[in-house]
């Protein structure tokens, strides 16, 4: 029975890590999960299995260009869900994200979904106060699907709106719009990551050396390039 014990003990020590640091770092916390997919419709359907991970990982890094705010790790998160089998049966409640939320010290969470309908992306948003587990503000973004990342961007900068946050400058606002991604560079990452998820380091290298031969300034997916080779 003490290996039990240890075990549990350990247990509780991991999940008190990032409390202890959240602790240390009075800025407001802020996490967000993978996106549900709703699916693609229409005569220009596409498959968006990818997305769910990709929307997460570039809300994240919409978020944290705001050195205001906190934003907690997504691989923090993936294997906090998976030890916990949290969100197995499918869509993530309010309660499992506030759950989800307190284990990470984080302030709010954000969940949501997307759908696509004849190329249009509609992102629904939500953000959950991880104390009361309430939904406290809601958020819609819809254009072109290859317009993906210009969605999320706007997505990131509304969300914090009418919130006890910090906005993101105008002028970092408007060099982000400014970019421009190419909307086959952003699904090329969107995959990677999913094969970085599963561990796949190989296939996850090709497709974001592809992502960032399509789009040399994508330093988002030249960074996850450098983390698959760590």
């Amino acid at each position: 029975m003490k290996w039990r014990s240890a075990f549990a003990l350990l247990l509780a020590a991991a999940f008190a890590a990032p409390q202890l640091a959240a602790a240390q770092d009075t800025r407001p916390g802020i996490g967000v999960l993978p996106f549900e997919n709703g699916g693609s419709i229409g005569v220009d359907r596409e498959d968006l299995e990818a997305f769910s991970v990709g929307l997460q990982q570039m809300l994240i890094t919409e978020l944290a260009f705001n050195g205001e705010l906190r934003i907690v790790d997504r691989t923090n998160l993936h294997q906090l869900m998976e030890e916990q089998d949290l969100g197995a049966a499918g869509r993530v409640s309010a309660e499992t994200a506030a759950r989800i939320g307190k284990i990470v010290g984080a302030k709010y969470m954000i969940l949501g979904g997307f759908i696509d309908f004849n190329a249009q992306l509609r992102i629904d948003a939500r953000v959950v106060d991880v104390e009361t587990t309430e939904i406290i503000k809601v958020q819609r973004q819809r254009d072109k699907r290859d317009n993906m990342y210009e969605i999320v961007v706007d997505l990131a900068n509304n969300l914090t709106k009418g919130l006890e946050l910090p906005a993101l400058s105008r002028q970092a606002f408007n060099q982000r719009k400014e970019r421009k991604v190419p909307s086959k560079a952003v699904k090329l990452y969107m995959k990677g990551l999913v094969y970085q998820n599963i561990g796949n380091n190989e296939k996850a290298a090709e497709l974001f050396s592809q992502a960032s031969e399509i789009f040399p300034e994508y330093t988002e997916a030249k960074e996850a390039l450098k983390q698959t080779k760590s």
